[in-house]
């Protein structure tokens, strides 16, 4: 069988498609059939030799699935949400205590009372690291894309790669962001966020948050908050039929208590003790609420939720009871799809500063979303001048799925 997959040319400064001919050995169910396995090889792209009506056959397998990810814009500190170091000292333990969870050794903050009580019900991830540049901007491309943006080239958001190789039906936008798009988070930079060299076709849909013909008691489960609202506009969306949903938690860091906490007005205000007043439980309660609602509503097997942040703190507080930027080590929760409940992939030090145990990449993020809706990107590649890239140069974290 041939498959040809596409690439995308930079000619004269504009991106053009191209085509590269692939020969696989043939692996089909029939002369009118696709395997599942075939399919994901394939990823949804142009093939030679299948026919319409199997590839669409095969695309059924996936097009029940949806993901969300939801992106604590400013970088959580792993060390006030689910990776804190109770016998540390003070200054790199922080002002919170920890607390037990229903999964027997594992602790989180204090300040996560709700999700400790779920943490059976989605895998920990603790040891996230990076070692591009200490900002916003890069850490939000790799989570998204799976790559910088090089050359003046742009990669795709992972929802465009999805939406691009495994089309919604109908007029339901493929993908959406909400609360966006991602503005003024520290330098001018591509915030990873937009369909890049796919072109304009496949651009995400920036979804507001505005209010929902919903019952008093729904709004209750995920609370009030710009959080809760946002997680809640998410859930509405996936269940019309967006297949691939990015929550902005933040959109700006400008002059604006986020996750971002130096406790330096001039990078904003936040400190860690924002944590504990406003930051966490409005999280804590939203998050639950969005686990607790996709799971009534018979979705959560068929979604995968990942939440997490840009990068992580530092391991010692500064002098204005802050932390700063730390791309070395952070946390993160992945929930709903096939994730084995309770399970924790890789371990940070002692001072959580660095991983021990299993480093994973923010690319294996945009990788894990773009599998699980059914696009294998490892046949995908991007050709930059002369140089051919794999479009996503990371694999799906699989070992986390029952």
């Amino acid at each position: 069988m041939t498959v040809w997959n596409w690439n995308w040319r930079k000619k004269g400064g504009e991106m053009s498609g191209g085509l590269a001919n692939t020969e696989r050995g043939a692996d089909t169910e029939g002369s009118e059939g696709v395997s599942r396995r075939d399919f994901l090889r394939v990823g949804g792209l142009g093939v030679v030799g299948l026919s319409q009506a199997a590839l669409a056959r095969g695309a059924m397998a996936f097009t029940h699935r949806r993901a969300i990810l939801i992106l604590m814009t400013g970088g959580p500190s792993q060390l006030e949400t689910f990776d804190p170091k109770p016998d540390a000292p003070s200054i790199i333990r922080g002002p919170f205590q920890s607390i037990e969870t229903a999964v027997p050794g594992l602790r989180f903050s204090a300040t996560l009372p709700l999700l400790a009580q779920r943490a059976d019900r989605f895998a920990v991830v603790r040891s996230f690291s990076h070692d591009a540049a200490p900002i916003h901007e890069t850490g939000q491309q790799l989570l998204q894309t799976g790559r910088l943006a090089t050359g003046g080239v742009r990669f795709p958001h992972w929802g465009s790669v999805v939406a691009r190789n495994s089309p919604a039906r109908g007029a339901v936008a493929g993908c959406a962001i909400v609360n966006g798009p991602l503005v003024g988070t520290g330098v001018k930079a591509d915030h990873g966020q937009s369909s890049g060299l796919l072109g304009d076709e496949w651009q995400p849909t920036v979804s507001l948050i505005d209010p929902a013909d919903e019952s008093e008691s729904i709004h209750r489960l995920y609370g009030s908050s710009q959080f809760g609202r946002a997680l809640l506009k998410s859930r509405q969306l996936i269940e019309r039929g967006t297949r691939c949903v990015t929550v902005n938690l933040f959109d700006s860091l400008h002059q604006r208590v986020t996750w971002d906490c130096h406790g330096d007005k001039s990078c904003g205000p936040a400190t860690v003790m924002d944590y504990q007043d406003r930051l966490c439980p409005e999280f804590d309660r939203a998050l639950s609420g969005l686990l607790d609602d996709l799971a009534q509503r018979g979705l959560l097997d068929d979604t995968l939720v990942i939440a997490t942040g840009e990068f992580g703190r530092t391991p010692k507080l500064n002098d204005q009871q802050g932390r700063d930027h730390w791309p070395s080590c952070w946390s993160g929760v992945i929930a709903g799809g096939k994730i084995t409940g309770g399970a924790v992939l890789g371990a940070s030090d002692a001072t959580a500063s660095t991983p021990v145990d299993r480093p994973v990449s923010p690319g294996e993020v945009a990788a894990t979303l773009v599998a699980w809706c059914g696009v294998d990107a490892s046949p995908l590649t991007a050709l930059i001048g002369k140089t051919e890239l794999p479009l996503i140069p990371a694999a799906p974290l699989t070992e986390l799925w029952g």
